[in-house]
């Protein structure tokens, strides 16, 4: 009880410089929660969307992914129409119905806009069925009733800014056809941002799916009393096992959960990582806090001893500390965490992913989870400074309080940071001299993190060269001042090199991303052009196929020399040595081996494109033992099974289509059915000698019909890799700041108890002369030396780290090194007007100390 009385009596008498210890804990707790709270508010939304829209059992083709998804064709699998009267006969059967549900579409507005969701989820068109009334209910018109009528959802018409009367046109595989809007339906349930049309039956059946004689999957209703499962095995029976896929209302809700699930999972553990550096940050924070006031209260914890208090018991007061900030920092943390989920789900909701606060979901783990984390972090940092406490002698009593314990950094420590750091080079050194990639990802990992922990160990013998080569720079041209600055820095070596760590963390990940990113672009850029022929490539962003009018479209320019498409078609391959495995081939028209150039390691390419020919890879002719002039067996998926020879091994170091296997188109269509030929993924565009602008402009003006595919020249394929690269880099560092933050509150916190540490010293230098100003420019001088001096190690070493990781492009041939030199400038430039802001509250809390006062502290 006493000890507990004791801790609680000096947490409160130092709130304040455990304020910013809180914070960091906080906002640590928070970012997991928040993680959390959302990843499983999205789960939640989820959940009850796959459940409220899965009939009873549905029935759908034995191919079938989930409901309505596009295949290579442009066009979802089906069901025959015939099925449905054979199901509806089947025992424990309510009711079934034939539904058609495609993604496989873009849908327009008369300004032509697409209407589609912009956060990535699809555009569903379907018919209106007695099954969707189960998750939607018209509120305004009425359902679809012939060719002319279409109906939307209430949210993609409000973000549209769409009513009654007006025009719609769907782009499908079969054409474009247009229909006005007879009505408006709500979910009953969020939608996650998913734009969805409905048309009468006959019109979706003739126009999504070229035919009236089928269904993408048939939905049916139970009977009273008749459970799921029962009424699955009955359909079964009826229709014979295999021959469809069936999968009952909870079944059906866990494959679309899955689906996205897989999603969740990777942004889930993307962010609690993220999380977890800005623990690894705090980390150092409240071990500072710990030992400063440890350090401060020696006089006191001697008289402790003195009086009779043992170590234990000494120690254990300082964790009961510790204790009391995790517990106060993680609830507060918790709190904070939940409206952390509803900013983000705010953030998404800008995005075009609508999440409603009505799903909000606060599982009963993620509290006991943030709590114990917060905890469990703080007493782990606190262990060392209690410690040391518990070693506090009587005799301490008869010293000045706040002289530091341990000035320098000890011989064992820096024998451990030497042994680590040299160790995490040696695995750097051996990655960058790995022959594979996977091999030297493993090495990549394993000296990155003892790289990072040697440096954090040996960071107090670094401060004192380091510091002192950065006083010469920045410091030495502020005179006194600034030399008073430097030996501030110095004092302590070892809380210098801890504040200095926490900041270098984040910012090595910033250099090393850095590095990476800007090499990618760099190489990917070179690739183009050394690879890329063609002028111009058209494409849709979210990966739907083109469809057969923009093609022609495409192919009427008369300011194009040639236009090659570009498909992947589905096969069984089966080599010489007896192996069969699927695999996708590059069907193309026989100009793409202009419009991109491969090498050859051997035989001709062009022969490649010759009937019943086709090429491979190096690695795959490796791995098979393939050579030129072997027949390879091919079996289209939906069609013939065709003997290909080959005529041409393409090297495998290539950035763009890596171990390809390609084969004429019109090899392709002897073999497959014209409704099973895939759509083209990509066109190629070559224009004509002197042509090159007219027929960018005409593409443009020829396409500008088909919103959802972009034509881009080289140049514009250029920026927009360096568009995507740049944003995802953007992402990073967003992530990554809540890391940094920490650390500059760590930079704060070392000051402002430094501070109170150095009172009495302070009221002295005011005694003899100093200004306030002087004062408070000494402070800032000292926070922006020790920011600089994390940045320098940091920025050092997440420089080693990319350069490194880009050994590892190289094998996968992105092979330039490049060092964006202005980010890294930027950021340590950056890193003195951190040091500067983290000084400022510091600073003006010395200025204004009462002189006299200072002196007589104790």
């Amino acid at each position: 009880m006493t000890v507990m009385k004791t801790s609680l009596r000096n947490f409160l008498a130092h709130k304040g410089r455990m304020a910013l210890s809180a914070v960091a804990v906080l906002l640590s707790v928070a970012f997991v929660c928040g993680t959390l709270v959302f990843t499983d508010t999205m789960n939640t939304t989820f959940d009850k969307l796959f459940g409220a829209t899965s009939s009873d059992v549905t029935v759908s083709a034995k191919s079938a992914a989930l409901a309505g998804e596009a295949t290579p064709t442009g066009r979802p699998e089906t069901v025959p129409a015939s099925a449905v009267s054979k199901v509806a006969k089947v025992e424990g059967v309510k009711y079934a119905e034939g539904s058609i549900a495609s993604t496989g579409v873009t849908v327009v507005n008369a300004e032509n806009e697409n209407i589609g969701s912009t956060s990535g989820a699809p555009t569903f068109a379907g018919n209106w069925t007695r099954n969707d009334l189960r998750s939607m209910e018209i509120t305004s018109g009425n359902a679809p009733r012939g060719p002319t009528d279409v109906m939307v959802d209430a949210d993609t018409a409000e973000k549209h800014d769409l009513k009654l009367g007006d025009e719609l046109r769907t782009i499908t595989a079969k054409g474009d056809f247009t229909a006005k809007i007879s009505g408006i339906a709500s979910f009953k349930v969020t939608n996650p941002g998913a734009a969805i049309v409905y048309f009468d039956t006959k019109t979706a059946q003739q126009q999504l799916l070229d035919s009236t004689a089928a269904f993408t999957q048939i939905n049916v209703t139970a009977a009273d009393g008749v459970s799921d499962t029962t009424l699955k095995g009955n359909i079964a029976e009826a229709v014979g096992s295999g021959t469809y896929k069936l999968q009952t209302q909870e079944e059906a809700a866990d494959a679309g959960r899955d689906e996205v699930g897989s999603f969740l999972d990777v942004m889930k553990y993307a962010m609690l990582g993220f999380a977890g550096i800005a623990l690894l940050v705090g980390i150092f924070l409240i071990v500072n806090t710990f030992s400063m006031l440890v350090a401060q209260r020696t006089r006191e914890i001697g008289l402790m001893r003195a009086i009779g208090s043992s170590r234990k018991q000494i120690n254990r007061s300082v964790l009961v500390e510790a204790i009391l900030l995790g517990v106060v920092g993680s609830l507060l943390g918790v709190g904070a965490g939940v409206g952390l989920a509803v900013g983000l789900m705010e953030l998404m909701g800008s995005m075009g992913m609508e999440l409603s606060t009505e799903d909000l979901t606060v599982k009963a783990t993620t509290p006991i989870v943030g709590l114990v984390l917060g905890v469990v972090v703080t007493v782990l940092a606190a262990y060392l400074p209690a410690r040391r406490a518990g070693k506090v002698s009587p005799m301490a009593a008869l010293r000045d309080a706040g002289t530091p314990a341990d000035g320098k950094a000890g011989l064992v420590r820096g024998i451990i940071g030497l042994t680590l750091t040299g160790a995490g080079g040696a695995a750097l050194f051996a990655t960058a001299n790995a022959d594979k990639a996977s091999e030297g990802s493993m090495y990549l990992g394993l000296g990155v993190v003892l790289t990072l922990i040697g440096f954090i160990v040996i960071g107090p013998l670094l401060a004192g060269a380091v510091v002192r080569a950065l006083s010469v720079v920045v410091l030495r041209a502020f005179g006194p001042v600034g030399r008073m600055a430097e030996r501030n820095a110095l004092r302590n070596p070892r809380r210098t090199g801890a504040t200095g760590a926490a900041l270098m963390i984040g910012l090595a990940l910033v250099a090393c991303l850095s590095v990476v990113g800007s090499s990618l672009v760099a190489s990917a850029t070179d690739e183009l052009d050394k690879s890329v022929g063609a002028d111009f490539i058209v494409q849709s962003d979210s990966g739907q196929g083109i469809v057969g009018d923009a093609e022609k479209a495409m192919r009427a320019n008369q300011d194009l020399d040639h236009v090659s498409r570009y498909k992947l078609v589905d096969a069984k391959i089966t080599t010489p040595d007896g192996k069969t495995e699927s695999s996708d081939l590059s069907a193309a028209d026989p100009t793409y081996a202009q419009d991109l150039r491969r090498e050859v390691t051997a035989g001709d390419l062009s022969a490649a494109y010759g009937k019943d020919a086709m090429s491979v890879g190096s690695d795959y002719a490796e791995d098979h033992g393939v050579k030129v002039g072997d027949t390879l067996t091919v079996a289209f998926k939906g069609g013939e099974t065709a003997k290909l020879k080959v005529a041409a091994i393409t090297a495998g170091d290539a950035t763009i289509d890596a171990d390809s296997r390609y084969v004429n188109i019109t090899t392709v269509e002897q073999y497959l059915p014209a409704d099973r030929m895939p759509q083209s993924m990509m066109l190629f565009g070559k224009a004509k000698d002197g042509k090159a602008d007219a027929a960018y402009a005409s593409l443009k003006d020829g396409l500008k019909e088909y919103p959802q595919y972009v034509v881009r020249d080289q140049t514009d394929y250029k920026e927009e890799l360096e568009n995507q690269v740049g944003q995802l880099l953007n992402i990073v560092y967003g992530l990554l700041a809540l890391a940094i933050i920490v650390a500059v509150l760590g930079v704060v916190n070392t000051l402002a108890l430094s501070v109170v540490e150095r009172t009495r010293e302070i009221g002295l230098m005011r005694a003899i002369g100093m200004s306030r100003r002087q004062l408070r420019r000494m402070i800032r001088l000292e926070s922006v030396v020790i920011a600089l001096f994390g940045a320098l190690l940091g920025l050092g070493l997440g420089m080693g780290w990319g350069t490194t990781a880009q050994k590892l492009l190289a094998l996968e041939g992105l092979g330039i090194l490049e060092i964006p030199w202005p980010t890294i400038l930027t950021v340590f430039v950056g890193s003195a007007f951190v040091g500067l802001f983290a000084a400022l509250v510091p600073a003006f809390r010395a200025g204004r100390m009462n002189v006299l006062t200072a002196i007589a502290t104790d």
